[in-house]
């Protein structure tokens, strides 16, 4: 048997990818490799979105180079973001390239492969062939978790984002289609479902005259089916949490108390020059009004340092935001230029020291934010599902709360399980404790 294995770099959009270029392969006859070394056929499935992603694939591109002098019929597929944004150029760069394929094109990396693979001449499959990796056949990491693509591509124009460029504008799947596969993972044993896109709060608006619909109601139609326990939903727009969004948030029981809301600066002048469309004091308005609604409800974000022209006080602005908000997580960045993006050619570009020093004052910031929120959980008992063993030590079980923290704990529950967990200590990142006892019927 043939036998592949895929790498993954960036967002959970290329998590989801990853699964259904597995399930693909798998339908082919392919088995997957343990590791690159053991693998017949090589995937990367890469990000664009930052600079460190494309150095990563750099490094793992000279290797698996290396490895096919030794072995010529090994086949390497670059897929995913940096493909199609080296869409011209990809095969001239890394020459050992058999095919490339962009985001929307997964489905003919498995045409090219059940056509012989390397017995083919190189092939490039870009936007203007766009499919939904949902299509594809499902290779599930967890039999209990799945990811759920409920769109596309997208319409904003943010001055740093190359996603626009490189995935295409915004294509949502038909509200009948994501139900049915919603129905198919319950009855297959799913209990948490992730809805992904790249502004899945915009989801349906597309669709129109054909369909009227908008985002609250996928919720509510979600939260209705048998089995599905936990709903969760990425990456979303602070613009387009409207009040249908928010009032199905709070009443959808299904749907966990965690919004991922980005931030990306605290500085109004900033967010124009990123073209966020809205400002400081709007974005403030939306995280009073969702806590109004969902008073347990845990914030995550996302945060750029070094914006071109950001100045101290901007800086200080984002500071303050950041205390204000009270996020229980924050996923941070250093700016770096995208070709392509109207910041990357911005005048007044932030040194890079200057960057690194701001970036270690906002993590100190974001870090004491996270712990003082997770020490409020001492003493609670949480709702965890049980993913498995701890990382860090084998003696304990991992889960996750509804507000999407990670809990390590004493118990002995199986894999998918929801348990009831005492919370005993804290840190920034995770809670520890203790699986409550269960009571015999």
């Amino acid at each position: 048997m043939r036998r592949y294995h895929v790498t993954t770099f960036g967002c959970q959009m290329n998590a989801h990818d990853s699964e259904r270029i597995k399930g693909m392969l798998e339908e082919l006859g392919l088995g997957e490799a343990p590791s690159v070394d053991d693998a017949d056929v090589v995937v990367f499935n890469t990000c664009t979105i930052r600079e460190k992603p494309d150095t990563k694939l750099a490094a793992y591109l000279g290797e698996a180079t290396a490895r096919k002098r030794e072995h010529p019929d090994r086949v390497i597929a670059v897929g995913g973001c940096y493909a199609e944004a080296q869409r011209e150029r990809i095969f001239e760069l890394y020459p050992a390239v058999d095919v490339a394929f962009g985001p929307g094109s997964i489905a003919h990396l498995g045409d090219w492969l059940g056509a012989g693979g390397h017995g083919v001449a190189r092939g490039r499959f870009g936007l203007d062939e766009r499919a939904f990796a949902a299509e594809l056949p499902l290779h599930n990491e967890r039999s209990f978790q799945a990811w759920v693509q409920v769109s596309m591509g997208c319409n904003s124009k943010c001055s740093y984002c190359i996603v626009p460029a490189v995935r295409g504008r915004e294509q949502s799947r038909r509200p009948g289609e994501i139900l049915a596969e919603v129905q198919q993972l319950a009855a297959h044993g799913v209990r948490e479902i992730t809805l992904l896109g790249q502004n899945v709060n915009s989801w349906g608006r597309d669709l129109v005259p054909d369909i009227r619909t908008e985002f609250g109601e996928l919720l509510r139609a979600c939260d209705a089916v048998d089995g599905i326990e936990r709903i969760r939903f990425t990456s979303p727009h602070p613009k387009d949490f409207r009040e249908p969004v928010i009032a199905a948030m709070a009443e959808c029981a299904s749907v966990c108390e965690h919004v991922h809301l980005p931030l990306q600066s605290g500085s109004s002048r900033v967010l124009k020059a990123m073209r966020r469309t809205y400002s400081r004091e709007r974005y403030l308005a939306l995280v009073e009004k969702m806590r109004t609604a969902i008073p347990d409800l845990a914030f995550g974000t996302d945060i750029i340092v070094g914006f071109p022209g950001e100045t101290g006080e901007d800086f200080r602005e984002t500071l303050e935001v950041v205390e204000e908000v009270g996020y229980d997580s924050a996923y941070t960045f250093v700016y770096s230029p995208r070709a392509g993006t109207e910041a990357a050619a911005m005048l007044d570009q932030v040194p890079h020291e200057v960057k690194i020093e701001r970036m270690e004052r906002l993590v100190e910031v974001v870090q004491r934010s996270a712990r003082s929120k997770n020490e409020q959980r001492v003493g609670r008992v949480e709702q965890v599902l049980v993913e498995g063993p701890s990382r860090t030590d084998s003696t304990l079980l991992r889960g996750r709360t509804r507000r999407n923290t990670t809990v390590n704990f004493t118990g002995d529950a199986a894999a998918g399980e929801l348990v009831d967990v005492t919370v005993e200590a804290a840190t920034s990142t995770t809670l520890k404790g203790a699986q409550r006892l269960r009571v015999a019927a």
